[in-house]
């Protein structure tokens, strides 16, 4: 079985809808689709606090699935798991232009490199949960470190 197949649902909310099959960079253009997706539907911020635990939660469940069905393990067509980091950093910051785009680049940066704990969550932790946890942490940290640095935008 090739990986995705776009006629189950669980590969195509994996790769986001088929925004995973775009090349180069899969996971860049799933960050920069989340980031458009929350800037221009910015009520969805006064919701971050009931629509974040839920989107985390079922793209876990898809890692879950589509990690079962990838010959590869973190196949670069799963995005979603990058759609779910990037709105972590996103749900710190205000509603600016500059904030998102910064928030994007951070994220992005921790996601390549892999700092640690990052490195150590996607050496060590496998399956579904290590797809999404190291973009979770990444998103955790651009978006903490915005906040810390412009608290009061």
């Amino acid at each position: 079985m090739s990986f995705p197949e776009l006629n189950k649902p669980s590969h195509i909310l994996a790769t986001f809808f088929g925004i995973g099959l775009l090349r180069p960079a899969p996971g860049t253009w799933g960050s920069l689709v989340a980031a458009l997706l929350w800037y221009f539907f910015d009520f969805l911020h006064s919701y971050a606090y009931i629509i974040l635990p839920t989107f985390i939660l079922c793209s876990w469940l898809i890692c879950i699935k589509a990690d079962q069905d990838s010959e590869s393990k973190d196949n670069s067509f799963i995005v979603i798991d990058e759609v779910a980091g990037m709105i972590v950093a996103l749900s710190f910051i205000s509603h600016d232009l500059f904030l998102y785009l910064f928030a994007f680049l951070l994220f992005r940066l921790f996601d390549i490199f892999k700092p640690w704990p990052i490195s150590w969550i996607d050496k060590n932790i496998k399956g579904g949960l290590g797809i999404i946890l190291d973009d979770l942490i990444a998103g955790f940290f651009a978006g903490g470190i915005i906040f810390a640095i412009f608290i009061n935008i």
